[in-house]
Order: C-alpha cells, then sequence, then structure tokens
C-alpha cells in the first residue's frame, strides 16, 4: 500500500470507528430517530471516501502493474476487477444506497 494512501485510509478508519461508537450510544440512548439516521447516512459517506481510497491504491498499484504486464491474464485480471467494482457500485446506487 502506498504510505500516503495508508496513513488516510487509517485516519478515515479511526473516524468511522469513532461515528460507530456515537451511533451506538445514540441507539442505547434511544435518541431522536432523525438524529440517528443521520449519523448513520455520515458513516456510509466517510465509508465511500474509505472505499475511494482503497481503489486508488488499488489502481495505482496492482492495477497498474497489472496492465504493464505483459501476460495477458494478468491485463484481463485487472480489467475484470475494475468491471467488477463498477457493477457493485452500479447494484448500490440503484438500489438507493450510498455512493
Amino acid at each position: 500500500m502506498k504510505a500516503e494512501i495508508k496513513k488516510r485510509a487509517l485516519h478515515r478508519s479511526k473516524i468511522l470507528e469513532g461515528q460507530m461508537k456515537g451511533l451506538q450510544k445514540m441507539i442505547e440512548n434511544e435518541d431522536y430517530c432523525m438524529d440517528i439516521i443521520t449519523q448513520s447516512l455520515a458513516i456510509q459517506k466517510s465509508l465511500g471516501s474509505l472505499n475511494k481510497l482503497i481503489v486508488e491504491n488499488h489502481l495505482l498499484t496492482h492495477v497498474s502493474h497489472m496492465m504493464h504486464s505483459e501476460s495477458l491474464s494478468d491485463n484481463q485480471k485487472a480489467v475484470d476487477e475494475m468491471l467488477k467494482i463498477f457493477e457493485i457500485t452500479q447494484n448500490r446506487s440503484n438500489q438507493g444506497g450510498a455512493k
């Protein structure tokens, strides 16, 4: 993993950990439902940011390496992985999930 992306991803994961603890406390305290939903949506957005960092790292490292390989199977694997990510994100957005 690239050092700068790893640093940012770890920072984002620590933020997520705090957000999750806050959400759990809100549920335990039976806070106002709209406040709980707002917190949950903020967590989903943070997860999206983390996913973006991981995809960025994957593109810069693994996919780049596979695409520069002379192996056609490595080239195809890179394409297949990107199509899989595209498919997953399309399915989530079509279901009204977080982007």
